[in-house]
């Protein structure tokens, strides 16, 4: 009898030589070279302007590289038109952006189910990740009503309610006094994990960072593990 080997899975996200660059000289990423494993949450921290969320607009397509390979589970986003890249994006993405960006005009219910109506999906766990988020009942108020930690947590419960398999956080505390910053961290890791996401939180802050599997510091030279960039 011949033994099936499981098939060997692809990385949650590849960067393969990546570069970018504004203007004529200022390069900001020059042939970056990463892999992220599936299931894996990291953190990327580094000085202003080196290219954090840079890094992270390339991979969400927001922004395009001048140079290398991008690849979210084994598919390469340079050989793929814009309608398939944007349905890649829309099923296997979640962003969480520091300035929240939930829409004002619409429930706390209605912005969370956003990504589920895009990818055609029921909108009945738009409710189970409000409740998730610790603001069950609030599913008919709207943005004016929230602190800046609950307009947080519905932008982690609409960045996750779809399930995507690469979440990706941009300074997601930072407008977060300490105590509201644990807590929308610890919720977020915990949505990842129990969804088996991979994910990329890019942040200042080492509090922030210490809750990611392992932290890697973004420099010049490229990505480096923490203790080996000499940043700690």
């Amino acid at each position: 009898m011949i033994e099936m080997k499981p098939p060997i899975l692809a990385p949650a996200l590849e960067c393969r030589a990546v570069r970018k660059q504004y203007g004529t000289s200022r390069v900001i990423l020059n042939h970056l070279d990463f892999i992220l494993a599936r299931g894996e949450y990291i953190a990327i921290m580094g000085d202003s302007g080196v290219g954090k969320s840079t890094l992270l607009n390339l991979i969400a397509g927001l922004d395009t590289a001048d140079g290398g390979d991008l690849l979210i589970d084994g598919i390469k986003l340079s050989a793929m038109d814009d309608e398939a890249a944007t349905l890649l994006r829309r099923e296997k993405l979640g962003f969480i952006f520091q300035a929240f960006h939930v829409l004002p005009h619409l429930t706390l219910t209605q912005n969370i189910a956003l990504p589920l109506l895009l990818n055609g999906q029921p909108v009945q766990r738009a409710g189970q990740m409000l409740d998730a988020v610790g603001l069950a009942g609030r599913g008919e108020d709207f943005p004016r009503q929230l602190s800046g930690g609950e307009l947080q947590r519905v932008a982690i419960a609409r960045a996750l309610v779809h399930k995507p398999r690469l979440v990706l956080a941009d300074e997601p505390t930072g407008n977060l006094d300490p105590d509201t910053a644990h807590e929308v961290l610890m919720l977020l890791r915990a949505e990842v994990k129990a969804n088996g996401a991979s994910a990329i939180i890019v942040t200042h802050s080492h509090a922030a960072a210490a809750t990611a599997d392992r932290i890697m510091v973004l420099t010049k030279d490229g990505l480096h593990p923490a203790g080996a960039s000499g940043i700690q």
